[in-house]
């Protein structure tokens, strides 16, 4: 019997995800300066205050206030009316030198048996059915969102955006547990004052429905865009008005969007958050290196679906265990528990490994802040940062390094796929 998946995303201007990006930017800039630096940064955004707390240990010194404020105004929070405007909001720091008793257990003589620098476990997935290997709902809940972005930076075709949003998309399957169409699209999204709220709500969801879905549908393989049809049910600013929002609508705190961040709830999650934690934090790199050996497998045909789990102590180099789950979906002719095996083999689960092979030691983490760490583009892009004194330095840096398809022929060997 048909069922229904709904999953949902946040636009970068919601306040959870301001958060995110502040704390990873300052994360970029520590390892910009200092690459070995070990850095836990969370921010809290409310109404016109920005409240930065966490730990580190590195041989820089950064202006994270003027940080946090150029990240409020490349998202867009630029005018008072806002009530949250990077030129003039307060940005109190309370960040502090990182606990000795942690970073012991991380740092080692020799660099790889350096310990994992927290305990729990981590959590990959990958599917068939889009092509980055994502859920369909999810993926559709993010191009909603960077699309309706790109609108209102453009200020041309709808010229009453405001940043923050939210997008949900439910998805009907079928028996065979695959897609069959579009059933809902609920988005809600931040606008200037209208003078008549019905008619605010009418041109809203006439330019949500004529200009937004049409640029979204035309970036999708047309076997997605064949879901697109006249029975979807539209929830467009479903509660109405939506003038006050942001931080000034909602306190924002890092960490708080993480099924946004991975899988919009299929797989599994290990609880831990992203962004603010540097590479050593396995919270951060092994869901990583999860996510890169599940869509390494699925690529390579050993199954349609997989979930792959790693679990740490605290400083404690190799891992407890990896865990596979294929679903029923295997063609290998192995048990989930001979393919985890296997896998072993192929993938150094250290962090140190983890931290090398996926080149987290670059500052690359601003941009997977928004929109979800998962199903990104794996590109080569040249930044540039500034430290306090002027003094400048400008790296080439290889962003989402966990999507690459680059060991696909490994796997098929180990696996004897042809």
């Amino acid at each position: 019997m048909p069922y229904l998946f709904t999953s949902e995303s946040v636009s970068e201007g919601h306040p959870d995800k301001i958060s995110d990006q502040i704390s990873d930017a300052i994360i970029d800039h520590f390892l910009a300066f200092d690459p070995n630096s070990k850095v836990a940064c969370e921010t809290m955004v409310t109404t016109g205050q920005v409240i930065l707390a966490g730990e580190v240990n590195s041989n820089t010194y950064l202006d994270v206030q003027k940080i946090a404020r150029e990240v409020i105004n490349r998202i867009g929070y630029t005018k008072g009316a806002y009530m949250f405007d990077g030129n003039s909001c307060g940005v109190l720091s309370a960040i502090h030198e990182q606990s000795a008793d942690i970073n012991q257990g991380v740092d080692r003589g020799n660099p790889e048996e350096q310990g994992a620098g927290d305990q729990g476990m981590m959590f990959g997935y990958a599917t068939k059915e889009t092509e980055n290997y994502l859920p369909l709902a999810l993926d559709l809940s993010h191009r909603l969102l960077k699309e309706l972005a790109n609108i209102r930076r453009e200020n041309s075709d709808i010229t009453y955006l405001r940043p923050d949003a939210k997008a949900q998309v439910t998805i009907q399957y079928g028996d065979d547990n695959q897609p069959e169409k579009i059933h809902t699209i609920v988005l809600s999204t931040q606008h200037d004052d209208f003078a008549d709220e019905q008619s605010m709500l009418e041109c809203i969801k006439e330019d949500v429905i004529a200009i937004l879905i049409p640029r979204v549908k035309a970036q999708l393989p047309p076997s997605i865009q064949s879901m697109f049809t006249e029975d979807i049910i539209f929830h467009i600013n479903p509660t109405g008005k939506f003038v006050i929002g942001g931080p000034h609508g909602d306190t924002g705190l890092t960490g708080r969007k993480i099924i946004v961040d991975t899988y919009g709830g299929k797989g599994a999650h290990g609880g831990g958050a992203f962004s603010g934690k540097d590479p050593s934090k396995v919270d951060r790199s092994a869901a990583y290196a999860t996510r890169h050996i599940a869509k390494n497998m699925v690529a390579a045909g050993i199954a349609d679906e997989v979930l792959v789990q790693v679990s740490y102590a605290i400083g404690v180099s190799h891992p407890m265990g990896l865990y596979v789950n294929t679903y029923g979906t295997a063609k290998v002719g192995l048990s989930d528990g001979e393919i985890a095996k296997r896998i072993e083999k192929v993938f150094d689960m250290r962090p140190y490994a983890i931290e090398q092979r996926l080149k987290l030691r670059y500052p690359i983490y601003e941009e997977t802040a928004a929109y979800g760490h998962m199903g990104r583009n794996n590109e080569v892009v040249t930044k540039t940062f500034y430290s306090p004194d002027n003094a400048s330095i400008t790296l080439e840096v290889e962003l989402f390094t966990w999507e690459k398809l680059d060991y696909v022929d490994k796997l098929k060997k180990v696996f004897e796929i042809e």
